[in-house]
């Protein structure tokens, strides 16, 4: 996310120099008919920081994520290149894991992630969650009479709370990797997660399409229920309207 960060403040800063080089417009007096980014549709590749290679290192494939906003965008009267953006929208992540089970139904203190190489397992296993969230963007629109072909840049914050966890495997198989028996296994609860995040987010690109970058500020576990796991994606927004 720090890498992310950097990029974003070099590109922005690269657009800036351009801009001094050319007359200054009277942003001000110019009438922008459209706010623009209504509606934004992230598709992302979702990983943990802070995991141990305990846990971390049995998260394999491509872990993913859905998140959809509904976003009110207010450009500055004296300078309609910036603008203040909120919503309301929902946010998912599918973690994938091998040879792996996740004790969510437990009544230990800790979150069991349990080992499963010499015994079976599910072929397919994920932990899935999904937050309602209220996103909160800083945005810069280098030419926002023609947002649809501009520069965009964004920074913000996001606070969500958690709609539902669970846990999903998919067609048990022993050892040898052999199918047991074809069915799907699906365990819901919350109890081991805090159900209240903070993520922090950035955007950059032109017109509607932008990379993105979103990192979870609080922990994804509990206090004492297990290592502090911090959530972050990165994908692509596709926004419009």
């Amino acid at each position: 996310m720090t890498k992310f960060a950097f990029v974003l403040i070099a590109i922005f800063s690269l657009s800036q120099a351009t801009a001094q080089l050319k007359p200054k417009k009277d942003w001000s007096k110019v009438d922008i008919d459209r706010s623009g980014d209504h509606i934004m549709l992230q598709l992302s590749s979702d990983h943990w920081s802070g995991a141990p290679d305990s846990i971390g290192g049995r998260i394999k494939g491509l872990s993913r994520g859905l998140n959809f906003y509904i976003m009110m965008n207010k450009p500055f009267k004296t300078d309609p290149r910036w603008s203040v953006a909120f919503g309301l929208g929902i946010s998912t992540s599918s973690i994938l894991f091998n040879k792996t089970a996740i004790g969510i139904l437990s009544t230990s203190t800790l979150l069991p992630f349990s080992n499963l190489d010499s015994s079976n397992y599910f072929k397919k296993y994920k932990l899935a969650t999904s937050f309602l969230e209220v996103p909160i963007e800083l945005r810069y629109t280098a030419d926002p009479s023609h947002e649809a072909k501009s520069w965009k840049f964004a920074l913000g914050v996001k606070v969500g709370t958690m709609l539902n966890t669970h846990t999903k495997g998919k067609t048990l198989v022993n050892k040898s990797g052999t199918t047991i028996m074809s069915y799907t296994e699906k365990e819901s609860r919350k109890a081991y997660f805090n159900t209240t995040r903070l993520a922090a987010t950035a955007r950059v690109g032109i017109g509607h399409f932008s990379l993105f970058g979103a990192y979870s500020i609080t922990s994804f576990l509990k206090d004492g229920a297990g290592p502090s796991i911090r959530p972050y994606q990165i994908g692509l927004t596709i926004s419009g309207l």
